[in-house]
């Protein structure tokens, strides 16, 4: 099976794209991306869920294993997902607050310094 991964990058630089074989339950997938260290941590990733799977369930069938450690890495990606979204709403509610504290207190020194000019 061969697969074109990419690794999140920071800055977009075009690479050369490599070829890589990894071992994922058993089976050997030729992948090809541009960082194979990322690609076998991926590899590493899903051969570790199917592996935890298949011991907690009593199936040999690799598909169904597969789809099942495919439903767990959904599901903490959902969940990884929903803390970000609940973490990026909280930052944005103290972003908010913090805003409006600020502009009530340069309020507040404006008019003392108004104050001071008059008296």
């Amino acid at each position: 099976m061969d697969q074109t991964l990419e690794a999140p990058q920071a800055a977009a630089q075009p690479t050369q794209s490599q070829s890589i074989a990894v071992d994922i339950y058993d089976q050997i997938y030729n992948l090809r991306g541009t960082d194979p260290a990322y690609i076998e941590r991926l590899a590493a990733i899903v051969d570790a869920k199917m592996r935890a799977v298949a011991a907690l369930g009593n199936t040999v069938d690799s598909l169904r294993v597969a789809v099942l450690a495919a439903l767990n890495i959904a599901d903490e990606l959902c969940t990884a997902r929903q803390r970000f979204d609940n973490l990026n709403g909280t930052i944005q509610n103290s972003q908010h607050s913090t805003r409006t504290r600020a502009t009530t207190l340069a309020h507040m020194l404006d008019e003392v310094l108004e104050d001071r000019k008059v008296g």
